[in-house]
């Protein structure tokens, strides 16, 4: 980790819209394929009916007979672990050989190659589903460890949280404009003369892979080449990247209000990802909406969003980011605890509303918050692959635990006790950071 090789930071505008155009490319992933047609689709298929109501919700996959919803939180969870093993690895060698653009287009064809692979998904190719399900979410989690690994090198410190917001607006922008499109022929088929209800969320899965692969490209055309670190005789590429965290890690425990954010940024993030990755299944399986209700809700979250990730961004210039995130935090937990006890439509609608709020405000805080307090270095894609597995590592617990209560309790709610928690221990370690802050007087977090 050679800090005294200071890297070159290339800022100017337009390398920082063609870095947020990729959370505009990927972005339609996150929308259509985990929040909106493919839960929706996937959960009314992978159903027993009889006079049109569902009399079971177990599935067969290979050979094992599970709940519907706990195959779906499972398949995230393993997808996610696959990114934590591989990431290392990966982010190691992009330092090593200054090639992170490589890997970010090598997990971009990944995830919208699967994402195009979901047309072929009906009733009877249940594992061809989900194997594409699957693989999508590991080229979306997968890309973004070097697309975020680009934000110090692109911006200045005073930059970072205005970039980070700008692309998640341009996300959510881009994904919604998508779906909007899609809409057209999933409810109103027959413009198109389209007969098999199945086609139109197959097409979208089409769609977004086309969305993803196309526009992605115009960020790899722009975002500049990574200069290698400090090249050494000894390097291994298959075990260097396990140093490497390890060497992060050694840094870490120097750098006690990073290492304290990080702490609450895991406790938390187990919390945000779940609420957003089940937020479909919840809909469904606990208050019964159906797929116009539920897309109309995802689309709420998408629009307010937009407006959350500046807001925050202005926020934490006027309060700091980590006091702005303790308060998000906060409003999380009230949150949690409110769908715990909702019961109709238009009380999902108006927690929607506030989820937006808060979603695009933390997930845009959070990265830029972690690249203000890390070091100067060379070694970007390391800190950023600690960053991305502290979160992915998150993700799984999260959703395997959630996954886990559902299973056994077949009841969602009580799983929400459980997020509740982890936001509750989350804020608590995000007020001791701020008191080191306070203690360091480090002012621009």
């Amino acid at each position: 980790m050679e800090q005294n090789n200071v890297p070159r930071i290339i800022s100017n505008k337009s390398v920082h819209r063609a870095w947020a155009m990729y959370d505009w490319a990927n972005s339609a992933y996150n929308l259509v394929i985990t929040s909106t047609m493919f839960p929706a689709y996937y959960f009314a298929i992978e159903v027993i009916k009889k006079n049109d109501k569902i009399v079971s919700d177990k599935v067969d996959f290979l050979g094992f007979s599970i709940k519907n919803s706990a195959l779906y939180n499972y398949s995230l969870a393993i997808a996610y672990l696959v990114v934590v093993i591989l990431s290392p690895i990966l982010s190691s060698i992009a330092d090593y050989k200054g090639n992170k653009k490589s890997f970010m287009r090598l997990f971009c064809y990944i995830g919208s190659i699967a994402c195009c692979g979901l047309y072929y998904y009906k009733a009877n190719t249940l594992e061809l589903g989900i194997f594409c399900f699957v693989f999508a979410a590991i080229g979306y989690c997968g890309s973004l460890v070097f697309y975020n690994a680009y934000l110090p090198e692109i911006a200045q410190e005073n930059e970072r949280d205005r970039v980070s917001a700008q692309g998640f607006a341009y996300g959510y922008i881009g994904s919604v404009l998508l779906q909007l499109f899609c809409f057209l022929f999933v409810f109103k088929p027959g413009w198109f003369g389209i007969s098999d209800p199945s086609f139109p969320p197959r097409l979208s899965f089409l769609l977004v892979g086309i969305w993803w692969f196309g526009f992605a490209h115009i960020t790899l055309a722009k975002l500049p080449k990574s200069v290698p670190s400090v090249q050494d005789s000894k390097h291994n590429v298959f075990t260097n990247g396990f140093k490497e965290l390890k060497k992060v890690w050694n840094q870490l425990k120097k750098m006690q209000i990073l290492r304290t954010y990080l702490v609450a940024f895991f406790l938390y993030s187990m919390g945000v990802q779940t609420v957003m990755l089940v937020a479909t299944a919840f809909g469904t399986n606990v208050l019964k909406l159906g797929t116009p209700e539920l897309i109309a809700t995802i689309l709420i979250i998408q629009i307010v969003a937009i407006g959350g990730a500046y807001v925050m961004a202005k926020l934490s210039e006027i309060y700091g980011n980590l006091k702005v995130l303790l308060a998000v935090v906060f409003i999380w937990i009230i949150v949690c605890i409110s769908a715990y006890f909702i019961t109709t439509a238009m009380q999902f609608y108006i927690l929607a509303a506030i989820v937006g709020l808060v979603m695009g405000g933390i997930q845009s805080l959070s990265r830029s918050t972690y690249s203000k307090l890390m070091p100067v270095t060379h070694d970007t894609a390391s800190f950023f692959s600690f960053y991305d597995i502290t979160e992915k590592i998150a993700i799984v617990i999260g959703m395997a635990s959630f996954g886990f209560i559902d299973q056994i309790m077949n009841d969602m709610r009580k799983g929400v006790l459980l997020l509740i928690s982890f936001f509750a221990l989350g804020a608590i370690v995000l007020y001791f950071a701020i008191v080191r802050n306070k203690k360091e007087s480090v002012s621009f977090v």
